[in-house]
């Protein structure tokens, strides 16, 4: 390698040190936004600046850690500036597309574990070649890696996990006893006491465990601070209970608030000290072996020793460094998918979920109900009663609109924070770089099972959830172990080449994934517009009900359309994209499902008739729901096995059935959407004339079949799409005369006014 090329590659690195700290906050930023966003212990944007003024106050705590990078899984006295070079760009490429893809799929990963196993799998690339081509060494693979290192660093980030669920979850549980889910009266008596352990355990872990790191911090110093730690974390226990006894006694202000932005703050601050190696580090690292050799007379051939010695990082350097993390903050989109998949695995309420179940998460869930069967019985009832009665969740008014209640409350939200900052802060102070992913994630993992946000309604769905994303952490390692690897040997052996090939894949990679992300939040964008902005007035809740019905028809109708067409043609591609659609028409039926159960709770008991409306709203949407998605699989089914291709008649037959339909379903779209009471006689009679071709084209299909032209799967799927087309068009017809009913006559009460206009007209 020459030093020409040396020098472009620590130019690639500093440029990917600036993309990898985008990238690597918006995964991270998660670890400390998921509780003050999650539990809305503040606007918006003050949340944003407190995470922020905490990212720009750890990154100077984060000098220590730098280390990490330059000497933590390796020994650099055996490689040289070039092969060192080759390390650090392998990876940094890999870490940028690792951490890319998991932002876009909104799956919170580790950093740490990502950096740490890419530099062992890029090391163990070197260390191997350099065995391979040196001749008479005496040197083994071990002699390379530091290994003892490596094996603390991940042994620490494994034992994180489950430490973080069950400090969590324990950490919770008491919480939740002393304060209940009405903890207002309660934290008036206490909560300036509980509030002050929890400031003095964050600014303990923070300032005094975390002050080693610090670029500011004199000798002198640190040592003044080890030997007064009992009288500062006094002071700070004293001060604390004043000011929170004084804001709740005299202002009357819920102390829990300034706890999770003082948490948020710290968690922020910690995130920042124990993760800015992972994103700076390696680069630093590369500039440092660079210059070093540059000092020396054989730049090429010269060994890092130096790199093994301590180097204090500048300050200015880290707070610019905080400065891209926090303008990445503010504006990255995938920073708010990643934040969202957390929150939505801990809300307290039930809700759609994101993720489905898995036979594991069922036999988790079955495995765990047995336990506590067993266990219940083993318990006195008294005692039973009594703490059941402190944590069994209990409805909370917190006003406001649906999209405004929090996913969960601020005891919580307090918790989360207080025990995710003490595990990542002492790990900081004892320079382990254990994933503060891993960690937050676990603790909030673990206060939501305390909490019984896991219920038997949303279990199953809540560990599908946590299982993807701890099967995502595994992935992590094999996947940044074995690519940093590859890229290592392909740097290595293709020099220039190499690094131009591995530039351009890393683009190409990073455009799609941000064309699939972009593709992600449109469908989001499309399920929002589903979710009722308010649920206490109930005639705008019907209107809006109406409203989201004439979008989900106009969805079908256009879906529906086009897999016709693709089925005609045998467009496969058309075909898969119409199958992953049905998934989201799906899902936004059981959005205006939860909608109509949030509308039929604003309903008083003698409202019968609107109840039944309701009721039948459901099981129509439904109906027709699944003979969308029934006919769509089937015809995907089929072009997919390559079975026969449809008769030109039956094309011509099922095209007049096409017709029909579409002319159906725009019909009550249009009735919907612009709320006119319509005459059912023409939409009836499009009905009915539907049903005569479908049995006069079944008829056709019999004689197909007595003179075998149409084969046994093309019958199949031909009765099925007719069948369903019918079964379709008759809950389409019924819910324009539900539409007609609630609008003519929306209290239920009959003789006030006049008749349902669809009430004349039989589909039988």
């Amino acid at each position: 390698m020459s030093l020409e090329l040396c020098y472009v590659i620590i130019g690639i690195l500093l440029l990917f040190a600036f993309f990898d700290l985008m990238i690597g906050v918006s995964n991270d930023a998660v670890n400390f936004l998921n509780s003050s966003i999650g539990s809305k212990a503040a606007p918006f944007v003050i949340i944003m600046l407190v995470a922020s003024l905490g990212i720009l106050a750890g990154v100077t705590f984060s000098g220590g850690m730098m280390e990490v990078a330059r000497k933590g899984i390796f020994h650099p006295q055996f490689f040289t500036m070039p092969e060192l070079l080759v390390i650090f760009l392998a990876v940094m490429i890999t870490d940028i597309l690792l951490l890319d893809l998991f932002n876009t799929y909104g799956l919170p990963t580790s950093t740490t574990v990502s950096i740490v196993f890419e530099l062992l799998g890029a090391a163990v690339a070197l260390s191997v070649i350099k065995l391979l081509y040196t001749a008479g060494s005496t040197m083994a693979l071990w002699d390379y890696i530091n290994t003892a290192k490596a094996m603390a660093i991940v042994g620490g980030i494994l034992l994180s996990i489950v430490i973080s669920f069950f400090s969590g979850a324990i950490v919770q549980f008491i919480s939740r006893l002393i304060f209940t889910f009405d903890y207002q009266k309660r934290l008036k008596r206490y909560g300036a006491v509980w509030g002050s352990v929890a400031m003095t355990a964050i600014t303990f872990f923070i300032l005094i465990k975390g002050a080693k790191g610090a670029t500011f911090m004199t000798e002198p110093t640190l040592i003044w601070i080890q030997h007064h730690t009992l009288t500062i974390l006094g002071g700070i226990f004293a001060v604390s209970v004043i000011v929170l006894q004084m804001l709740l006694s005299i202002f009357k202000v819920n102390i829990l608030k300034p706890i999770v932005l003082v948490g948020t703050f710290a968690l922020a601050m910690a995130f920042a000290a124990n993760d800015l190696v992972n994103f700076i580090g390696v680069p630093l690292a590369g500039l440092k072996a660079f210059s070093t050799a540059l000092a020396s007379a054989d730049p090429l051939n010269i060994t890092m020793e130096a790199l093994s010695k301590a180097v204090q990082t500048q300050t200015g350097l880290l707070l610019l460094a905080g400065s891209i993390m926090v303008v990445t903050l503010w504006v990255s989109k995938k920073a708010r998918t990643v934040t969202e998949t957390e929150i939505s695995l801990g809300k307290q309420d039930e809700g759609p979920e994101r993720f489905e179940s898995i036979w594991l998460s069922r036999k988790i869930v079955a495995l765990f109900y047995h336990i506590f069967s067993s266990l219940r019985t083993t318990i006195p009832e008294p005692l039973r009663r009594a703490v059941a009665a402190r944590i069994t969740p209990t409805p909370v008014h917190h006003g406001g609109s649906a999209g405004e209640k929090p996913s969960f409350d601020l005891i919580r939200a307090s918790v989360n924070l207080m025990v995710a900052s003490t595990v990542v802060s002492f790990a900081t102070s004892l320079k382990l770089p254990l994933s503060t992913t891993y960690v937050t994630f676990m603790v909030a993992m673990g206060s939501s099972f305390s909490d019984q946000a896991w219920g038997r309604e949303s279990a199953v769905f809540r560990i599908t959830g946590v299982l993807a994303v701890v099967g995502g952490w595994f992935m992590t390692a094999f996947i940044a172990f074995m690519v940093a690897f590859l890229f290592a040997n392909i740097i290595y052996f293709f020099n220039a080449w190499g690094i131009a090939g591995l530039m351009l894949f890393a683009g190409f990679m990073i455009w799609k994934n941000k064309k699939k992300h972009d593709d992600q939040s449109k469908d989001k964008e499309e399920m929002n517009i589903f979710q009722f902005e308010k649920v206490d007035d109930f005639q705008a809740a019907v209107s809006d009900t109406f409203d989201h019905l004439a979008l989900q028809l106009k969805g079908i109708r256009e879906s529906f359309d086009r897999a016709f067409d693709a089925l005609f043609t045998e467009d496969i591609g058309t075909l898969r994209q119409e199958r992953k659609r049905t998934k989201q028409v799906q899902l936004s039926t059981n959005v205006i499902v939860a909608n109509i159960f949030k509308v039929l709770r604003l309903l008083q008991k003698t409202d019968n008739q609107v109840s039944y409306n309701y009721y039948q709203i459901i099981r129509r949407l439904q109906k027709l729901s699944d003979g969308y998605r029934d006919t769509v699989i089937r015809c995907t089914m089929h072009v997919s096995n390559r079975h026969t291709g449809l008769l030109p008649v039956q094309v011509e037959e099922l095209m007049e059935i096409k017709k029909v339909i579409l002319q159906i379903f725009s019909t009550v779209e249009t009735a919907l959407a612009k709320k006119q009471i319509v005459d059912c006689r023409d939409i009836v009679d499009h009905f009915h004339l539907l049903r005569e071709l479908v049995d006069d084209f079944n008829a056709n299909q019999i004689e197909r079949i007595r003179n075998d032209s149409s084969k046994t799967r093309l019958s199949i799927l031909f009765y099925a799409i007719s069948g369903n087309c019918v079964m379709m068009a008759k809950q389409t017809v019924k819910l324009l005369g539900i539409f007609n009913e609630a609008f003519i006559n929306p209290s239920g009460k009959p003789g006030q006014q006049p008749a349902n206009p669809c009430s004349d007209y039989s589909l039988d």
